[in-house]
């Protein structure tokens, strides 16, 4: 068990590792869509891609997602694992729309040995989306 300081330091240690590994901008934030972004997450026990919908408008979040899950079909075809979820609980309590992938092999942000297998998933399944995204970008902000 690690004590609150050396957790922080090691999920600090993480992300550092990972931009050093791969330098890339990402798009995350920059969506140029309000309350339309993507993430990494990892913690003690998984690891995941998401596009998190949470606009604080409920009404166009609603729409968001409709118009993500019109394109579900060719998502899928891009990245057949993706999962949609339109009531997905944040640990702060938020309920949110995310369209995530999760990591399918064992994780720990606290097993160094689990960090390369992460990234190199992180990589190639944040570029997948990415390229979506840019391909789908005038459909998916259409509303």
């Amino acid at each position: 068990m690690f004590s609150r300081a050396e957790a922080e330091l090691i999920r600090k240690e993480f992300w550092t590792s990972f931009g050093k590994s791969f330098p890339r901008k990402w798009l995350l934030y920059n969506t140029k869509v309000k309350g339309l972004s993507f993430k990494f997450v990892a913690d003690r026990k998984k690891a995941a891609v998401c596009l998190d919908i949470e606009n604080p408008d409920e009404l166009l979040n609603l729409l968001y997602y409709d118009q993500m899950l019109s394109l579900k079909v060719l998502l899928e075809t891009e990245i057949p694992e993706v999962i949609f979820d339109d009531d997905f609980l944040l640990e702060n309590g938020k309920t949110i729309h995310r369209i995530y992938v999760p990591f399918d092999k064992k994780f720990s942000i606290h097993n160094k040995n689990t960090w390369r297998d992460c990234y190199e998933f992180f990589v190639d399944t944040m570029t997948k989306f990415e390229m979506f995204f840019y391909e789908y970008e005038d459909v998916i902000k259409n509303i």
